[in-house]
């Protein structure tokens, strides 16, 4: 399995929660209750201790290396600054990199270094330590992909403060590539050194152990005000026993706990629930290469086959919404207009003649039971599909196997996504024809010219309106089948305000999070 997409991937575990609890409807408010998220003033102190999944045996410490614990990742983000951040609107917003300028041909791309950013050791942040980062994940094995475009040799400083960023192409949304990965470490810091290297976040590294961690604040942090005195983070190996210890009163957050958490916590008066909408997604892969699946009018038939309101309901218990076969629904470019498909069984039956469809097979639809929410998914579509003639064996292998010889390869097969990022970061990741992480086998010079049009185009509006052009081959043709959005939840304490919203990665960070008194 590809390390990156490991470290793209860890809301799973609460998935595997949510499919644990059977349909009982969960409504469409996506407001949290309580005031995590409210506006009151905020007051410095305090400690928050939040509980994050991970297992012990695969701990890392490298910010440049596949994080699989969501543990990992958080301790990273608060000790280490990326040069962008994920944002509400635009998306993508400022960090260690203050400003941004492309060229007229959109391929050169300007890094300005925040003003004041320092090391937790107090050295500044020069432009040779972003170029030294940025270059040793390049270096990594996903490297191509988690900097697409830009080889090493085109990453270099202006000055001090200037990083120059140069693409194989035309890509005005580069910035918005530089959010989830670019953690900066100083200039010639060891892969020996590496887990001991200052950051520039917005906590400092006070103790870590077997995966827990003391992360106390930074008040020389440029980004502004950090309210708490410290963070500690204890890891779990389920959501469950994450959720135990938060209404036990053992922590103050249980990040992406999960929908049977949450009604467990619905008596309590104590315990917040934040809802963030658009966390996960679970598609179903097609194959689109060769196979049963290769011709459109049979992945169009599954599509229509397919009761989307019913999975949402039973597999994600409620706590979600339904999809429209387009991944990136958090994007503020998703696609609003394009019709909502319902499952229509005369025409999925009339689609699987017209290709000649084979009936009187039973195809295997492959799941993996790591993200329990995967297999349950994987059953229901499969009792559904039945209706319009397609028989369907939900086959469950173990997670390795399932990683290393199913996933890019398999014919009919699950898969998920633990961010739900942008548009263009899916379509660059997973459906350009030569994307690294091409999971259907899709190669479509349309999608592909569609796709260096509109990150080629400066005009936001215009890119917007090319992005949907995008959206609707996708939708058209693409091998995805992303019948609905799972709900990110966390539970918090009483006393715990600021909470981010945002789904995805936008859950670590924590730096406006502070505790009433």
């Amino acid at each position: 399995m590809d390390l990156n997409r490991r470290q793209l991937l860890w809301a799973g575990g609460a998935v595997g929660a949510i499919a644990l609890l059977a349909a009982c409807g969960g409504g469409d408010d996506a407001e949290p209750t309580g005031s995590a998220t409210g506006s009151a003033k905020p007051r410095k102190g305090g400690t928050l201790r939040v509980g994050a999944l991970g297992r012990a045996a695969a701990i890392t410490r490298d910010p440049h290396g596949s994080q699989a614990n969501e543990s990992d990742y958080l301790i990273i983000s608060l000790v280490y600054d990326t040069l962008t951040v994920p944002g509400t609107k635009p998306n993508t917003e400022p960090r260690l990199a203050a400003s941004w300028t492309p060229s007229e041909d959109l391929k050169t791309w300007k890094f300005k270094i925040a003003q004041g950013a320092t090391f937790h050791d107090g050295s500044p942040v020069t432009a040779k330590d972003v170029v030294y980062s940025l270059k040793r994940l390049r270096a990594t094995p996903a490297g191509a992909s988690r900097l697409p475009g830009i080889q090493a040799k085109n990453i270099t400083a202006e000055g001090t403060d200037t990083v120059v960023l140069v693409s194989d192409y035309a890509n005005a949304e580069l910035p918005l590539l530089t959010r989830l990965t670019t953690f900066v470490v100083p200039d010639g810091t060891t892969d020996k050194d590496i887990a001991k290297a200052p950051g520039t976040g917005p906590f400092k590294l006070g103790w870590f152990r077997t995966g827990n961690a003391r992360l106390v604040r930074n008040d020389d942090w440029y980004g502004g005000d950090v309210y708490l005195d410290a963070i500690e983070v204890k890891i779990f190996e389920s959501p469950q026993a994450m959720a135990n210890a938060l209404l036990a009163g053992q922590i103050d957050l249980a990040s992406n706990v999960g929908a049977v958490a949450a009604r467990t916590a619905e008596s309590r008066k104590d315990v917040q629930t934040v809802r963030r909408p658009n966390d996960m997604a679970m598609p179903i892969v097609m194959r689109t290469a060769d196979g049963p699946f290769a011709d459109p009018k049979v992945r169009e038939a599954l599509r229509l086959a397919v009761d989307r309101e019913a999975m949402v309901k039973q597999v994600l218990s409620g706590y979600g919404t339904i999809a429209n076969d387009i991944l990136g629904t958090g994007d503020p470019a998703y696609d609003k207009s394009i019709p909502q498909r319902a499952r229509d069984l005369a025409k999925a039956k009339e689609l699987l003649k017209e290709a000649k469809f084979d009936t009187s097979k039973t195809y295997e639809l492959l799941t993996t039971e790591d993200i329990a929410g995967l297999a349950e998914s994987a059953t229901l579509f499969a009792t559904q599909v039945r209706e319009a003639g397609v028989k369907v064996k939900v086959v469950k292998q173990e997670s390795a196997v399932f990683w290393d010889k199913t996933w890019l390869k398999g014919d009919l097969y699950t898969t998920y996504w633990g961010t739900n990022d942008s548009v263009v970061f899916f379509a660059s990741k997973t459906m350009v024809s030569d994307s690294g992480q091409n999971e259907a086998g899709w190669k479509s010079t349309e999608f592909d010219t569609a796709y260096q049009k509109a990150i080629g185009t400066a005009d936001a509006a215009q890119r917007t309106q090319l992005l949907g052009q995008l959206q609707q081959i996708e939708y058209d043709s693409s091998g995805y089948l992303l019948w609905g959005m799972a709900d990110g939840i966390d539970l918090a304490g009483a006393k715990v305000r600021g909470l981010p919203k945002l789904p995805g990665y936008g859950r670590v960070q924590l730096e406006g999070a502070w505790l009433a008194s």
